[in-house]
């Protein structure tokens, strides 16, 4: 299968594990508070990393990042506070830290992020943007995290997406897993002569992985970081849901800035930092996403 461009191709999941209540809940329970997330401790600032920073940030003291939200792990808001949380925010606060400013994250729409970092209105992007080659020709892109889909199944289910002809597999409507993934695979199985796969779309991820915990599905598909928070949220007190197989079309996150700029490499070596002391990992631990991890990031790491 090819590569899929998650983050901006499919449509986001909105209201799925918002402030990290359990899927059972289905997003009803608008006044719970957000996910209990242990910050890592002992961050600190890298003068010879700090000192690389474009002088109009070190002045200011601030980072001013566009983020577009929810998007459960990575960057949602607790529905108590309104404070914007998630994996993407620790990491970026952690990055912050090691440079020795403050992000301050400013709300846009998806679509007008890397716009505005071209005419100077944000320093960086992070929304779980795909590192592609369409858009490192307007950005350049600092990796930080390898995405692709992943499914799900009930423990003790031998389902996976290899084997899942006349399998019910639910979906958030309008994802590349409706749209492309799982109409693929069910063609496939036709043309072998095997059951279509029984496609089950649902306006909100939450609802897909409600059905999934409940029995009404066999099997679940959505982007990696999603499906592991999913996984982590509905486990907290008994396992009732696995992994299915290994993630695949995998492809780069980044954090885009504009094209050229000195920003690029200082962020690079802060977050080669936080990987190499095992901070950004611990940080990955925490929010259940860590098999998305990377081991070296790269400016401008667009695959194929």
């Amino acid at each position: 299968m090819s590569v899929r461009f998650f983050r901006g191709r499919a449509l986001r999941a909105a209201c799925a594990l918002a402030g990290g209540v359990l899927v059972l809940t289905a997003c009803s329970n608008t006044e719970s508070s957000g996910p209990e997330v242990a910050k890592v401790e002992g961050i600190s600032k890298v003068d010879a990393i700090a000192a690389q920073l474009p002088e109009d940030i070190k002045n200011s003291g601030k980072l001013i990042v566009g983020v577009n939200v929810p998007y459960a792990p990575n960057e949602f808001k607790d529905p108590a506070t309104g404070e914007i949380i998630g994996f993407d925010v620790d990491l970026m606060d952690a990055i912050a830290q090691v440079l020795g400013v403050t992000a301050e994250y400013q709300e846009s729409d998806f679509e007008k992020i890397i716009p505005s970092i071209e005419v100077g209105t944000y320093n960086l992007g992070m929304s779980s943007f795909t590192d592609n080659k369409e858009r490192e020709q307007t950005a350049d892109f600092v990796t930080y995290f390898n995405a692709g889909s992943q499914w799900a199944r009930k423990v003790g289910s031998d389902v996976d997406p290899e084997n899942a002809c006349g399998k019910r597999v639910a979906v958030q409507r309008t994802t590349v897993q409706d749209t492309d993934e799982i109409p693929e695979r069910s063609a496939k199985c036709i043309a072998e002569g095997k059951p279509e796969i029984v496609k089950v779309a649902y306006d909100e991820q939450s609802a897909a992985a409600t059905a999934l915990v409940q029995g009404q599905v066999d099997a679940m598909s959505a982007d990696s970081p999603v499906t592991a928070y999913a996984i982590k949220e509905a486990n907290k007190d008994a396992k009732v849901i696995e992994a299915a197989g290994p993630i695949f079309d995998s492809a780069p996150y980044g954090w885009p800035v504009k094209k050229g700029s000195p920003l690029a490499p200082v962020l690079q070596q802060a977050m080669q930092h936080l990987i190499d002391n095992g901070q950004y990992r611990q940080i990955a631990e925490n929010w259940g996403v860590e098999e998305g991890v990377i081991a070296k990031s790269v400016i401008n790491g667009a695959q194929g």
